[in-house]
Order: C-alpha cells, then sequence, then structure tokens
C-alpha cells in the first residue's frame, strides 16, 4: 500500500493519523526537491520516533518489534519519486512518501496516485495544512486569489504574465519560489512588475513566521529565510487594507 502523507508547516503538525499510516509502513520516504524545509530531516525523524513510542506504550503493549522500535525517514530526489521505484515497493510492503505542507499541493504528486491506480495498488492521501492555508494570515481573503505561479532557479520570467492576467480581473497573485532561489535574487526578479507594495511571508506555520507588507525597496532590507513565497495584491476591501497595513 502507499501513503501519501502531509507533514504541514512545522516539524510538529503531522497528524496522528498520519502516525498511525507510518506506524505500519516499512518505509518511510521523505520528498526533498519542492521546498526549503524550516526544519532538519533528523529533528522531524526524531519527533516521529517519538509519538510513535507514545502511540505504542498509549497501546498498551510492549514496543518489541524492530518495526516499533524506531524508523528510518530515506530523503528522495525528484528522480526517485517521478520513477516507478516508489510503486514498485509499494506492490510489495506499506511505503509512505512524507511531503511538506498538504501531499497534493505539489502537481507531481498526482502522477502517483494515476500510477497506482493503474498497477491496482491501495493508496491513501493524508492531508495537512498547506501554504494555501498559511497565506491566509495577511489577511487578503482566499476566495480572492487568481491563478497561482512562481519563480523558477532559472531565468525565466513567465511568472510575470500570470501576475498580469490576474491584475486584470482584480485577483490577488500568489508567487510561490523555486528551490535554492535566494530571496535576495527573487526580489530582483519582481523588480518587473509595476506594484507599489507587495507582501513577503516567511516560514508559515512557524515560530518563526514573518508577514511583511510594503515597496521592494522596504523589502529588501528585511531578515528572510526559507520557505518564503510573495503576493501581489488585487483590489483590496477596506477588511484586507487594514490587515495588511498592520504588517508594515
Amino acid at each position: 500500500m502507499l501513503y501519501l502523507i502531509g507533514l504541514g508547516l512545522n516539524e510538529k503538525s503531522l497528524s496522528f493519523e498520519g502516525i498511525e499510516a507510518i506506524k505500519k509502513c516499512e518505509k518511510i520516504y521523505l520528498e526533498n526537491y519542492t521546498i526549503e524545509f524550516p526544519y532538519s530531516f533528523e529533528k522531524l525523524e526524531k519527533i516521529i520516533n517519538s509519538r510513535l513510542r507514545l502511540v505504542s506504550s498509549n497501546a498498551g503493549g510492549l514496543v518489541t518489534s524492530a518495526k516499533s522500535l524506531g524508523k528510518k525517514i530515506i530523503s528522495a530526489n525528484r528522480e526517485f519519486v517521478e520513477s516507478n521505484k516508489l510503486i514498485k515497493e509499494a506492490k510489495k510492503e506499506d511505503v509512505a512518501l512524507l511531503v511538506y505542507g498538504s501531499p497534493l499541493t505539489a502537481t507531481t504528486h498526482i502522477a502517483l496516485i494515476q500510477e497506482a491506480k493503474k498497477e491496482k495498488i491501495k493508496y491513501e492521501i493524508i492531508y495537512n495544512a498547506s501554504v494555501l492555508d498559511g497565506v491566509a494570515e495577511c489577511g487578503l481573503q482566499l476566495y480572492k486569489f487568481g491563478k497561482i505561479t512562481s519563480i523558477p532557479n532559472l531565468e525565466a520570467d513567465s511568472f510575470i504574465d500570470v501576475v498580469k492576467k490576474n491584475q486584470k480581473i482584480n485577483s490577488h497573485s500568489l508567487i510561490l519560489v523555486d528551490i535554492g532561489l535566494s530571496f535576495e535574487n527573487a526580489i530582483r526578479r519582481l523588480e518587473k512588475i509595476e506594484r507599489d507594495k507587495i507582501v513577503v511571508c516567511s516560514k508559515l506555520g512557524t515560530k518563526e513566521k514573518k508577514i511583511f507588507y510594503g515597496t521592494l525597496k522596504e523589502l529588501k532590507d528585511k531578515d528572510i529565510k526559507a520557505p518564503f513565497c510573495f503576493i501581489i495584491p488585487g483590489k483590496l476591501h477596506f477588511l484586507e487594507k487594514e490587515v495588511l497595513e498592520s504588517h508594515i
């Protein structure tokens, strides 16, 4: 069986449902290529195994099997996840793929579900909070967002066209940032968009979260750490404007 398990936005967000699924699995993979994690893989592994021991203890049984003593998290790159290796393993044993945020926010992961269906492999999706939930804290209403786009870690500006189309219908634009792209370079790329003020969100869902609203010149001086994203506001409701201005 294949489990796609969302980790949420911080290292403590993994649900009880997710822990129960991990407990069943022989192998646990961690997808490592869609975002820069705001915590270490080692810290996540430690928390998961601590919760597994707690679950086993609460069940009233002795922790005796190697399967219950601890889980090793295996880092999985794009090549591995998009190959058939994960599906082949799920044919023989229970396998989990841990994904930052919610498992199907990244479009590539739906392909795993399709492949599992073709191979008649059972699967389960365990959802969690994602950046799409976290950005609401900036004060912009989610139903007023247009098409989501991203700044790639190469010199390509197709994201600007998406923002312009959203602006034509007065919608907000959420701009994600490719892994490895620095805040300094991302800001430089945004200079091509004509906009007075924008929003930057950093480490949403963690204790270190930061939300700022200001001009590009003002934001350049902010201490922003990955993962981060930008929002180009569309037409503002008075309440949206009030909340945004509290982040100046």
